[in-house]
């Protein structure tokens, strides 16, 4: 599928090996630092795999940056984000692409995201602070919860306390797409942000 995006903005996992050795820090110690092992998160620098957000913002703070750091902060104007202008990025090597639409004003407790999961994508479990839900705008999903595997397709939705081990994979043969929003502050934009980023 062509995502619009260009092949540089996947490498995602080169910046976070560059960050690192900047910082002169082992793979042993960041890991230990966001929660994960060495060798997966050997995998996420090379772009063999694909780590959650929630991943990803642990990553960062253990980098001593937000997550934007590495997928570029965007910066709603408004209220309203625009088809064709809407702020997206990839992670890793798996296509997996967001597209933001929340914007960010006093008092506001929500992340929402349209995701584009291409066939083939599995995520790892994880488990975090807040909740979630999500809306099956097309294709189908499988949704893990607490080790539970549960086929979700288009109309279906999910609402779940984060703290529960939780994961999505596409083993079928279309795209889906899902419609998510969470209290997870991914991008440090509220207030207590940066505090949430090292969970």
């Amino acid at each position: 599928m062509d995502t619009g995006i260009t092949q540089d903005e996947l490498w995602i996992g080169g910046m976070i090996r560059a960050r690192r050795q900047k910082l002169e820090l082992t793979l042993q110690e960041v890991s230990e630092a966001a929660g994960i092992s060495t060798g997966y998160l050997s995998l996420i620098e090379r772009d063999k795999a694909t780590p959650a957000l929630t991943t990803l913002s642990r990553i960062a703070a253990a980098l001593g940056v937000g997550i934007d750091a590495f997928v570029g902060k965007p910066q709603p104007a408004d209220c309203i984000t625009r088809a064709d202008t809407r702020p997206q990025f990839l992670l890793g090597a798996s296509k997996v692409r967001y597209e933001r639409l929340g914007a960010v004003f006093p008092g506001s407790e929500l992340s929402c995201f349209i995701l584009t999961i291409e066939p083939g994508y599995s995520s790892e479990q994880t488990g975090h602070a807040g909740e979630e839900t999500f809306y099956v705008l097309s294709g189908r999903l499988d949704f893990t919860l607490d080790g539970q595997v549960m086929e979700l397709q288009a109309g279906d939705s999910a609402h779940y306390d984060s703290t529960r081990a939780h994961g999505w994979a596409n083993p079928h043969d279309e795209v889906a797409q899902v419609l998510w929003t969470g209290t997870l502050d991914l991008f440090g934009d509220r207030a207590g942000g940066s505090e949430q980023r090292a969970e």
